[in-house]
C-alpha cells in the first residue's frame, strides 16, 4: 500500500488548554476529513519542545525529526501543512526541512502547504473568518488584535492584513504586534484621535499562550495595563484564532489544495 501522511506543523505551545482547543482541534478535523492519511505533529519552537519534554515528559518532534521518522516508517506521500500565521522565519525553517528531504529522494511525493496568510485571497478569507468573533462596535469602541510580529520581511503581512480589514469595511479594528512594527504605541494615538473609549483586545495568534496571557492580558506591564493607563476601558478576548471554526476551515482548504495540486510547493 502507498502509505500517506499529513504532518501538521505549528510553532507549538506549552499551555495545554489552548493546545487542545486549537492545534489538537485542527489535527482532529484533518484526521476526520482525510481518513486515508495518517496525521502526525511537529513543532518549530525548540524552546517549547524542550519545555514540554522536561516539564510534562511529552516528546514532540521538530519538522526534520518528524520527516525522518516518517521516512523510516515507509511513508511514500507526505503533505506538510503549516499552522503558522504568515510565511516568516518559522515557515522558512519548515521549507528548509522539506527541501532537504526532496534532495534525499526518500518520498515519492512531498508537498508543502501554505500558512494562513500567503496569497491575497487568504487574507480576505482570514478577515471574513474573524468577523464571526469580532464584537459589534459603537463609534467609541474598537478592537485591537495582537499579532506576534517579526524582523523577517514577511512582517509586511500585517500591513496587508490591516489593509484588507479596512477594505472589508471593518471600522475601528486594528492590528499591532508584540515583537515588530506596528507596536501598540503606534495604535494608541489612532485610538485617541478616533475618540475611542473602549478597546477589546484579541490575539491574532493560533493559540492563546504566553504572549496572549501575559503580554496582552496580564496585570503588569501588558497591553491591557498600558491601555488602561491611557484612559481606555479594556475588555479581553482570550482565545487563539485556532479555535475559530472558519479559521480551521482555511487550514483544511490548504490541505485540500495540496491534494488537488494547487499547493505552494510540490516536489516528487
Amino acid at each position: 500500500m502507498n502509505k500517506k501522511g499529513i504532518l501538521v506543523v505549528s510553532f507549538g505551545t506549552s499551555y495545554e488548554k489552548t493546545r487542545k482547543l486549537t492545534i489538537e482541534a485542527i489535527e482532529k478535523r484533518i484526521k476526520e476529513e482525510y481518513k486515508d492519511y495518517e496525521v502526525r505533529r511537529a513543532f518549530t519552537s525548540g524552546m517549547i519542545i524542550n519545555k514540554l519534554k522536561k516539564r510534562d515528559n511529552l516528546f514532540i518532534d521538530n519538522t526534520q525529526e518528524a520527516l525522518d521518522r516518517m521516512a523510516k516508517e515507509g511513508f511514500k506521500e507526505v503533505i506538510v501543512q503549516s499552522l503558522h500565521i504568515m510565511p516568516g522565519e518559522e515557515y522558512d525553517d519548515i521549507k528548509l526541512a522539506v527541501h532537504r528531504f526532496v534532495h534525499k529522494n526518500v518520498f515519492d511525493k512531498l508537498i508543502l502547504g501554505r500558512p494562513l496568510l500567503f496569497r491575497t485571497e487568504d487574507y480576505f478569507k482570514a478577515v471574513n473568518a474573524l468577523k464571526t468573533q469580532i464584537p459589534e462596535r459603537g463609534e467609541k469602541e474598537a478592537v485591537v488584535f495582537m499579532g506576534h510580529g517579526s524582523t523577517h520581511p514577511a512582517n509586511s503581512s500585517y500591513a496587508l492584513f490591516q489593509y484588507v480589514i479596512e477594505e472589508e469595511g471593518l471600522g475601528n479594528v486594528y492590528i499591532a504586534n508584540v515583537e515588530g512594527f506596528p507596536e501598540l504605541d503606534i495604535i494608541i494615538p489612532k485610538l485617541k484621535k478616533g475618540n475611542i473609549k473602549k478597546v477589546t483586545l484579541m490575539p491574532f495568534m493560533l493559540v492563546a499562550g504566553d504572549h496572549a496571557t501575559n503580554d496582552m492580558a496580564g496585570e503588569k506591564d501588558s497591553w491591557k495595563t498600558s491601555l488602561q493607563d491611557n484612559g481606555f476601558e479594556v475588555e479581553i478576548y482570550l482565545h487563539g484564532i485556532g479555535e475559530n471554526k472558519k479559521v480551521q476551515n482555511i487550514f483544511l482548504q490548504h490541505v485540500q489544495d495540496c491534494i488537488e495540486g494547487n499547493a505552494l510547493m510540490e516536489e516528487k
